[in-house]
């Protein structure tokens, strides 16, 4: 019996090694067809279509999406850090999990990317799209004021050149000499 309780072990070890090869090749190109995926992470078509079908279903993928050349659709991003105060956070949970900040941003035409709840200095941390510095600053001033009981500091940066952006080299990665 020690020998099957081994080989169980070492399956599901392989499983989740296999799960990560398509993970990775699925965040360099999800729209790629499922054979091709196949083809690159030396798996079988079925494998990997049920690979998927799992995650979708497990919610481990939540959903696709492009990835942008923000100076060709005339945006800018951004990155807003936000620090707590020591002050109890009364409604702001249920506020972030209505998304009210979303949809405030979608309101002065800022669209947001990543919302998340960080380890370390800053607290919080959304990275979005605005026209320009005033836009993305008149979000920062608007969230400040929506929590103005529980946010300390605020860090507004701009994104000037991504390198990479959700796993996805910049195709002109070689402009990056234009800014050094």
């Amino acid at each position: 019996m020690v020998g099957g309780k081994n080989m169980i072990k070492e399956s599901k070890k392989k499983i989740k090694e296999d799960d990560k090869i398509i993970i990775r090749e699925l965040g360099r190109n999800s729209k790629e067809s499922i054979d091709k995926i196949a083809k690159r992470c030396g798996f079988s078509r079925q494998k990997v279509w049920r690979t998927i079908k799992r995650f979708e279903e497990s919610n481990t993928i939540w959903g696709y999406h492009a990835v942008f050349d923000n100076e060709k659709i005339d945006t800018k991003q951004y990155v807003l850090l936000v620090k707590r105060s020591t002050k109890p956070a009364k409604d702001a949970i249920k506020k972030i999990i209505d998304l009210t900040m979303h949809k405030k941003g979608e309101e002065i035409g800022i669209d947001i990317h990543c919302s998340s709840y960080l380890h370390g200095y800053y607290d919080w941390m959304f990275v979005f799209t605005a026209l320009n510095i005033k836009e993305a600053k008149r979000f920062s001033e608007l969230l400040s004021r929506e929590y103005h009981e529980m946010i300390s500091e605020v860090m507004l940066l701009e994104d000037i050149f991504p390198i990479k952006k959700c796993g996805i080299v910049n195709p002109d990665v070689e402009r990056i000499k234009e800014f050094t």
